[in-house]
């Protein structure tokens, strides 16, 4: 008689708590907001920095003499390829997503031509070698026509990171540089940095 006795007081106590527990569960809100709006949950690396850098260090290249000077000489807008930006930060960033943003700030600008790289290129050239032989002579587009680049961007990204404590202070630089695809020279070295601070109630992150 007794287990009988204990089971039945066993039973109810669970699910009496199974109920606490669900009662006690959290839930999730999932809302939409302008992605124009900058959301900081912590202080790494963002779309909203990768944006704002992008557009000061364009702007501050093309404020730069070589635009005036090329324009001068050759009478047309000068013709920018990005080759590469390195992320030796201490985080994955979404290098691609920044290298997009760089090319909209030269092309929103007007005042300089963005040539594609050469992975975007070779996909262009198999299209073009497939309109040699199956497109009409009216809409196909000839071989050799490229617009070559006349200056090349590439830089680097890095961070250091600062801590002690409950607060934390992360630092990001942003070097580019453009040169000069046929003389070699460097007509404009850009820097951006960003410093974030975090802090926590607690000790450690």
């Amino acid at each position: 008689m007794k287990p009988k006795f204990a089971v039945k007081l066993v039973v109810p106590m669970l699910i009496a708590s199974s109920a606490a527990m669900t009662g006690c569960s959290s839930t999730t809100k999932v809302s939409r907001v302008d992605t124009n709006e900058e959301i900081a949950l912590s202080d790494k690396w963002n779309a909203k920095d990768s944006q704002l850098v992008a557009e000061a260090m364009i702007s501050d290249m093309l404020g730069f003499p070589w635009v005036r000077e090329h324009r001068a000489k050759e009478g047309t807008r000068p013709a920018i390829i990005i080759q590469s930006v390195r992320n030796k930060s201490h985080q994955h960033i979404a290098v691609d997503t920044f290298l997009n943003d760089l090319k909209r700030a030269i092309l929103r600008s007007g005042q300089a031509d963005f040539v594609a790289n050469r992975y975007v290129r070779d996909e262009i050239r198999e299209e073009r070698r497939d309109q040699e032989l199956n497109s009409s002579l009216e809409t196909r587009n000839e071989i050799g026509q490229e617009q070559g680049a006349d200056y090349a961007l590439s830089g680097t990204i890095n961070s250091f990171v600062d801590e002690q404590g409950g607060s934390r202070v992360t630092f990001y630089q942003v070097d580019l540089r453009l040169i000069d695809m046929t003389t070699n020279r460097e007509v404009w070295n850009g820097q951006k940095k960003i410093q974030k601070l975090q802090e926590r109630s607690g000790y450690g992150f």
